[in-house]
């Protein structure tokens, strides 16, 4: 059985491999029958996932638990530091998770798809520090984030998926060791193609 390539963005080369060793393309593709489980496809692996809820979608809107087709590059991430007293192994910019952390995810706010500091007496948001482990680890897909279109959906990361590969609100998840392990593997260059 042949391994699955991915074509660079240099040269037109293939394997994947971006700038200084890291991955140059992510390609997540749903399972048949089943839209809200895939396979992300990292160089010559293929890794188990959790999509969304309703899964891919080119018209994402708040709140639908839908992923979002399209290509987007990792912007960097968060982990929760009393689960890994030392930094994960990236060349993507990562920083620990503060209890107070959250994500904005009320359109009508000006801080809407942004980082906020928690409690926010003036816009609903998302919490960044989760007792249920979802969001030990987070990378920022780069979604509706430039410019930032109110109401086409916030929040979407790469994040640590639930047992069974339950579906998400609209990110990719994977099992945290996998997680782990890809993490070692992306960079600034990186980018994920859903759908």
């Amino acid at each position: 059985m042949r391994r699955p390539q991915v074509a660079k963005r240099n040269g037109g080369k293939t394997g994947g491999q971006g700038r200084a060793g890291a991955l140059g393309l992510l390609r997540v593709r749903p399972l048949p029958g089943d839209p809200t489980r895939g396979t992300l496809i990292a160089g010559g692996s293929v890794i188990p996932c959790a999509l969304g809820r309703s899964g891919i979608t080119s018209r994402k809107r708040e709140g639908d638990g839908a992923s979002p087709r399209g290509v987007f590059r990792l912007r960097g991430g968060f982990y929760r530091p009393d689960r890994f007293p030392v930094r994960p192994v990236s060349a993507l910019p990562l920083r620990a998770t503060r209890r107070d952390d959250g994500w904005c995810d009320a359109p009508q706010d000006r801080r809407y798809n942004r980082p906020i500091r928690l409690p926010s007496t003036a816009a609903s948001a998302e919490r960044l520090w989760r007792d249920d482990g979802l969001y030990d680890l987070v990378i920022d897909l780069d979604y509706n984030r430039g410019p930032i279109r109110p109401g086409r959906g916030s929040a979407i990361f790469l994040h640590i998926a639930r047992s069974g590969y339950r579906p998400t609100e609209g990110c990719v998840a994977l099992k945290p060791a996998d997680l782990l392990r890809l993490l070692r593997r992306l960079g600034p260059g990186t980018r994920m193609r859903i759908g």
